[in-house]
Formats: structure tokens, sequence, C-alpha cells
């Protein structure tokens, strides 16, 4: 039977935490992104020392777990305690939710910065050629002519990132940050009622549900642009 003095007594705690992870997931992939469209230039256009440092940073974080990332930056960070201080960045790096928005966005960085190249590469090179041909300006070639194509390309897996990310922001909870696993386990520890747990998963299903279906619609309507 459903305890809903539980839920009336956490839900104000429950809801804050959703909060935080909807803030976590939408921050970690805008600031990732800027990030990996850098890391794309440099794999595909940089000089060779600079690509090879971007395909080391990518296979470095992409062959670790996040929660080691985490780990790292948010104990890590103290041992330059000193360093940071100097810097005037200690105040920063002292948060737990800085600490790991700073994780999780350079975490979704590698991974995006190859949905974008494989995005870039799905483009046909005469596509570019044409361009050239047209007497556009690499740049503007690159923006007007590659980088719609590649948008359509790499829709779906920026999509299934998006995903990953927000599931992956419960691992926020062990440092503690309060997102929405986080305030589910703070009232845990305090009611003992397993229904927290399943109302949580609850929401993360609905969620992902809802980023689902508005990114197939999404996805639709690039569709239907792209064939008139």
């Amino acid at each position: 039977m459903i305890d809903l003095d539980v839920f009336q007594q956490y839900g104000g705690r429950l809801f804050s935490g959703l909060l935080v992870t909807i803030e976590l997931t939408v921050i970690s992939i805008m600031l990732g992104a800027v990030l990996a469209a850098l890391l794309t230039w440099a794999r595909l256009s940089g000089p060779k020392a600079v690509r090879a440092a971007a395909f080391a940073y990518s296979y470095a974080v992409r062959g670790t777990p996040l929660l080691a990332q985490v780990f790292l930056v948010y104990y890590g960070s103290g041992q330059f305690r000193p360093e940071l201080q100097a810097l005037g960045l200690w105040q920063l790096f002292r948060e737990p939710q800085f600490c790991v928005l700073l994780t999780f966005s350079l975490n979704t960085a590698a991974y995006q910065s190859e949905i974008f190249r494989g995005a870039v590469l799905a483009v046909p090179r005469g596509q570019m050629e044409a361009a050239k041909a047209l007497a556009l300006r690499p740049f503007l070639a690159t923006f007007l002519v590659v980088v719609p194509q590649a948008i359509r390309h790499g829709l779906r897996g920026f999509g299934n990132e998006v995903v990953l990310v927000l599931k992956g922001s419960a691992v926020a909870s062990v440092v503690t940050v309060y997102d929405l696993l986080g305030a589910t386990r703070f009232a845990f520890q305090r009611t003992y009622d397993f229904q927290l747990y399943i109302a949580a998963a609850i929401v993360y299903i609905i969620i992902v549900e809802l980023l689902r279906r508005g990114w197939n619609h999404l996805e639709a309507r690039f569709r239907l642009k792209a064939a008139r």
C-alpha cells in the first residue's frame, strides 16, 4: 500500500532533487557541446599534434568510468588546494555540484565529439567541393553546407547521449549532491520505505520517454525538411 504521508513529507525534497538532475543534464550537455565542437575541429582539421591530443583525451575519457572521473575531480582537487587558492578557484572546487558539473561536461564532450565527427564524415565530400566551386569560403561552406547535413546525421546519436547523461547524473549522489537519486536516498534513510526508490525510477522512465518522443518528433521534422 502506498504511504502518502511519506510522499507528503519528502515530496518537496524529491522535486528539488529532480530540478537538480535536470539542471545538471542541461548545463553539462550545453557546455559539453561547445567543447565537443572544438574537439571535433581538432580531430578533423587541427595540426597533427592537436589531433593526437584530442584523440588521447577522447580515448581516455571514454575508456574510464564516470564514477572514477567524479572521484578524481572531487577528491583529487583537494590535493591541489594551495594552487587552486592561489588562482582563486578553490571556492568553486570545494563545491560538490561544481565538481560534478565539470566532470559531466568533460565526460559528455568526449562522447559528443565522436558523434559530431561521425556526422561530419557522413556528409559526402562532393558537397564541400561543390561549395568551393561556388566560391564559398571554407568557413561559410562548413556552416552553410556541411553543418546542416551533419546535424541530420548526428541527431539520433546526440539524443541517445542526452538520455545517457540524464541517467548518468545519478552518479552525483555519491558526492553529496542532492539530485533526484540523492534526495530519494536521503528520504529512504529516514523512512526505509522502498516505494521512494520505485517512485524515483518511475520519474526517470517518464523523463526518458518524454525525451525519446520529443527527439523522434524532431528527427521527423528534419527528415521532412530534407525531403522538400
